[in-house]
C-alpha cells in the first residue's frame, strides 16, 4: 500500500463561524423580545445545528493523492490520467476560475481559498480539460501530483 502523499481537508476558515454565531445571536435577540423565553431559546438552538451543519458540510471537501489516485471532493481519477500540475498564486486562480474558464472544467472551489492548482487532465474520454482545485498549499499539492503521475507513467 503506498503511503498517502497529499491529504487536506478545506473547511471553512474561523471567521465564519465566528459571523455565522453574531447572526444566530441576532435570531435570538430577535425571538426574545417578540416571543416567550423557551421559543426564541428553540428557534436559536435551531438556528445554531443548522448553521453547524451547513459549516461542516460544507467545509467537509477533501483533497487527497493516495494509492494512484486524485480525489477532490466527490471526484476521483486515477494518475495515469493526469498531465501537468499548476500551482496558481492568486491572481491566476481568479483569472482561470474566471474569464478564461472553460466551462467543461471539473472545480472543486472554495471562496475563502484563494489559491488553487490546475491540473491537466489527458484522458480523451474524459470531457474536462482539466480540474481546478482550491488549496491551501498549491505548491505541495502540485509536488505531490507531480510525483503520482510520474510514479504511473513509470509503473
Amino acid at each position: 500500500m503506498t503511503p498517502v502523499e497529499y491529504d487536506e481537508r478545506l473547511s471553512v476558515p474561523l471567521r465564519w463561524w465566528v459571523q455565522g454565531t453574531m447572526l444566530v445571536a441576532s435570531l435570538w435577540l430577535a425571538m426574545i423580545v417578540a416571543l416567550p423565553a423557551p421559543a426564541a431559546w428553540a428557534i436559536a438552538a435551531i438556528a445554531m445545528l443548522g448553521l453547524a451543519l451547513a459549516l461542516l458540510t460544507y467545509g467537509a471537501a477533501r483533497v487527497t493523492v493516495d494509492g494512484g489516485f486524485l480525489r477532490a471532493g466527490r471526484a476521483r481519477i486515477a494518475g495515469f490520467h493526469l498531465g501537468t500540475s499548476s500551482a496558481l498564486d492568486p491572481e491566476a486562480a481568479r483569472r482561470v476560475s474566471g474569464a478564461e474558464a472553460d466551462a467543461r472544467a471539473y472545480l472543486l472551489l472554495r471562496p475563502y481559498l484563494k489559491r488553487a492548482v490546475q491540473v491537466e487532465i489527458t484522458d480523451p474520454a474524459d470531457p474536462a480539460p482539466y480540474w481546478l482545485i482550491s488549496t491551501r498549499h498549491p505548491h505541495e499539492l502540485a509536488r505531490a501530483l507531480t510525483k503520482l503521475t510520474e510514479s504511473t507513467a513509470t509503473g
